[in-house]
C-alpha cells in the first residue's frame, strides 16, 4: 500500500496546480512627475548669464526676463517670469505702487526700490528733450510722445504740449492732477505757460486711468471751453487727446468740442 498510486482510467488529469488561473503581474505604478528644478543663474555657463550677455552684446540683445533679473537681482529666471505674468507684463508692473511691490514674495523694499528707480529712469529718458525738438503733425505724434508716461498714471493728469509756429514742441507742461471737471479746470491756467513762451498753439491731453480712452460728456464740454478761450488769446488749440495705456482718442478727429 505504501506504493499505491490512484489512477483514473480513460481520463488524462493535468496536475492539480495547473487548474488555477495564473495571478497577473501587478501593473507598475506611474512615476510621479518630478518638480521642475529651478535653474539658478549662477549655475549657467558664464556666457549665458544676463550680465555677461549685456556686457558683450548690449542691453537690446537681452529678453525682458533677463533685464528684469538684472534690475531686481533675482537669482533665477522663473521668479522674473512669474512676476511679469502676474502683473500683465511690464506695463502692469510699472503701474504698481511701492506698497504693492514690497508685498510680493521675493521682492522686499530694496528690490522694489530698484524697480521703481528703473521705471522712472525710463520715463525720464522718454520725455527728455532731444537735440531736435519733436514735431506734432498728427494726433498720433502727440500720443506717441505722451502715452508711455501718461498711460501708467493712476490719477488723471492734464498736460499741454506748447508749440511754436511750426508745431515744434517747446515744452510739455503739467497743468494739474485730478479728475477732469469744470469745477477744477481753470481754462486760463492752460494758457499761462503758452503765453509766457509766446507759443503759437497748444495741444491738450489727459489720461483715463480706467484704460478706456472714450471721451466723457465732461471731456467734450471742457474741450469746447478751451477752444473758445484759445481764440480769445490768439493761441490755436490743435487738439485734445485722451490717453489710455495702449490707445488714444482725438476729440478733434471725432468733431467733439471743435
Amino acid at each position: 500500500m505504501d506504493n499505491y498510486q490512484l489512477t483514473f482510467y480513460g481520463v488524462d488529469m493535468p496536475p492539480a496546480e495547473s487548474e488555477a488561473t495564473p495571478t497577473p503581474a501587478p501593473k507598475p505604478k506611474p512615476a510621479k512627475p518630478e518638480t521642475p528644478r529651478v535653474t539658478m543663474i549662477r549655475e549657467l555657463p558664464t556666457s549665458e548669464q544676463p550680465v555677461h550677455r549685456l556686457e558683450h552684446f548690449g542691453a537690446g540683445a537681452l529678453s525682458t526676463v533677463e533685464l528684469l533679473t538684472i534690475a531686481t537681482g533675482f537669482d533665477n529666471f522663473e521668479d522674473a517670469q512669474s512676476l511679469l505674468a502676474a502683473n500683465d507684463n511690464l506695463a502692469g508692473l510699472a503701474r504698481l505702487p511701492m506698497s504693492d511691490l514690497t508685498a510680493i514674495k521675493g521682492i522686499g523694499p530694496t528690490r522694489a526700490a530698484r524697480l521703481k528707480a528703473t521705471f522712472e529712469l525710463g520715463r525720464r529718458l522718454q520725455i527728455a528733450q532731444p537735440a531736435e525738438k519733436p514735431v506734432i503733425k498728427s494726433p498720433a505724434d502727440a500720443a506717441n510722445l505722451l502715452m508711455l508716461e501718461m498711460g501708467a498714471y493712476e490719477q488723471e493728469h492734464l498736460v499741454t504740449l506748447i508749440l511754436d509756429s511750426k508745431n515744434h514742441v517747446l515744452k510739455q507742461h503739467t497743468v494739474y492732477i485730478g479728475s477732469l471737471n469744470t469745477a477744477v479746470v481753470r481754462v486760463g491756467e492752460l494758457f499761462r505757460e503758452a503765453i509766457r513762451l509766446n507759443a503759437a498753439a497748444i495741444l491738450v491731453a489727459h489720461n483715463h486711468p480706467s484704460n478706456d480712452p472714450t471721451p466723457s460728456a465732461e471731456d467734450v464740454y471742457v474741450t469746447r471751453q478751451i477752444v473758445e478761450a484759445g481764440k480769445l488769446v490768439n493761441i490755436e488749440v490743435l487738439d485734445h487727446i485722451v490717453l489710455a495705456q495702449h490707445r488714444f482718442v482725438s476729440l478733434k478727429e471725432r468733431g467733439l468740442g471743435f
